[in-house]
């Protein structure tokens, strides 16, 4: 984040700003790695990084042909 941050020549406080992220926490997420995943979702947006969220719940490789043309989209769990 800090690198893109620098790219975008923005200071920690004109992306607190930008982000509406406190400027403490944008310090503390920069430092220490730190912040909630509300303040980390405002800075992608305010970075223009949010489409990298994609990647981090990528679908699930078909194993087999049914896989591929037959079985419905489940949209939810039942306990057995």
């Amino acid at each position: 984040m800090k690198r893109r941050r620098i790219d975008f020549n923005l200071t920690q406080r004109d992306l607190a700003e930008r982000s509406g992220v406190p400027y403490a926490s944008l310090r503390l997420f920069e430092e220490k790695g730190k912040a909630s995943f509300e303040a980390v979702v405002k800075i992608a947006f305010a970075l223009e990084a949010e489409s990298e969220f994609e990647a981090l719940f990528p679908p699930r490789p078909a194993k087999t042909l049914q896989d591929i043309i037959g079985r419905p989209v489940r949209q939810r769990v039942r306990k057995k």
